[in-house]
């Protein structure tokens, strides 16, 4: 049983409303003026208002401001013996659910049934879309926390294993460092390499603002510089980097960090058999696909008739190569090495198979 609050200083009127909505299923509570409405209504309980225009006092209009300025406050219906329709207008762009007109005899108040009936309807269809919205903005926020608790997590993951790589390429290097033999010198090497570009890519995961791309050109620029620091270092005194900012997913990052190493490596071994000389790494865009070069000035690369070539590198640059759907060729109009490994920006097949040269 709703309970409607009606506010008229019309004592007898107030007894038919009273009266009539009682038989059709309402509470009814008078209040014979506009303050005393808004004491009631601190009171709660009340479920709809139907508010008189002309009263001593705070007039319906003034009162109905105070109304509405309740918090959660009920739906109210205008009621006024005035046929002026500047007043509705008013009620409601004040906001008013609906306007009636009375008479004396009550024979309005069927008509103030529905009207009550509908503005209860529409602060219930209100209430729902009010709960629904603030259910959305809630869950929104929820995921938002979650999501940035999330982010901050896998910036500490990709901290700590960053870290923990690192530290296990520093302890390659002082092994390398140390090493009397130069075959055992340039197998901890390359195997430093090969952990510094994983170590590269939780770096740059963990100082950069997106966590699901890493900056090419940084990253490189990054692991050549750990190339330099190692072992082998003082060969590498001319090694170049000319890449453009390229953006790229970590797994992709990885592959392209390893197939660089090895190559790197490969012409530090094999390029200049008398000491250091020029080694260029490039990586550029054409079109959909990205190109990334590795290229020196030396004797060239024979794989087959070098004794010291393992197989390792060439295998695991065609590991890589096949990581990256890219395909590996060699520049044979190069005087020396030119390695070229083409690849798509999105991870897509290319359309030619891996086929990687590397000692």
């Amino acid at each position: 049983m709703p309970t409607l609050l009606y506010i008229d200083d019309d004592e007898a009127l107030a007894r038919l409303v009273d009266r009539g909505l009682t038989r059709l299923g309402f509470s009814v509570v008078h209040a014979a003026s506009g303050t005393a409405g808004l004491d009631r209504l601190q009171q709660g309980g009340i479920d709809v208002v139907a508010l008189d225009q002309y009263m001593p006092g705070l007039d319906g209009l003034e009162t109905l401001e105070q109304i509405l300025a309740i918090p959660n406050s009920p739906p109210v219906v205008f009621v006024t013996a005035s046929q002026d329709s500047t007043i509705a207008v008013t009620a409601l762009k004040a906001g008013a659910a609906d306007y009636l007109v009375k008479d004396v005899q009550g024979d309005f108040i069927p008509l103030l049934q529905v009207a009550v009936n509908g503005a209860l309807r529409q602060a219930q269809i209100q209430k729902a879309r009010d709960e629904a919205e603030a259910e959305v903005h809630a869950s929104r926020d929820r995921y938002a926390a979650l999501a940035a608790e999330r982010e901050v997590l896998l910036r500490e993951v990709n901290h700590r294993v960053g870290n923990s790589l690192q530290i296990i390429a520093s302890l390659l290097h002082l092994q390398a460092s140390s090493a009397a033999q130069d075959d055992v010198k340039a197998a901890l090497t390359n195997a430093m390499g090969r952990v510094a570009a994983v170590a590269q890519v939780h770096r740059r995961l963990y100082t950069s603002h997106d966590l699901k791309s890493v900056l090419l050109n940084q990253y490189l620029d990054a692991l050549l510089e750990d190339l330099r620091r190692s072992a082998e270092g003082n060969r590498m005194s001319r090694l170049t980097l000319k890449a453009e900012p390229i953006e790229i997913d970590p797994d992709r990052a990885v592959a392209i960090g390893i197939i660089v190493n090895e190559l790197v490596m490969n012409a530090v071994k094999y390029a200049y058999p008398d000491g250091a000389g020029p080694i260029h790494v490039e990586l550029k865009a054409q079109g959909d696909d990205l190109v990334l070069s590795i290229a020196d000035d030396g004797v060239g690369l024979n794989v087959k008739a070098d004794p010291r070539s393992t197989g390792m590198g060439q295998r695991i640059v065609t590991a890589m190569a096949t990581k990256l759907d890219a395909c590996v060729e060699r520049d044979p109009s190069h005087t020396g090495t030119r390695i070229v490994v083409r690849f798509r920006r999105v991870n897509a097949p290319a359309t030619k198979p891996a086929n990687a040269a590397a000692g």
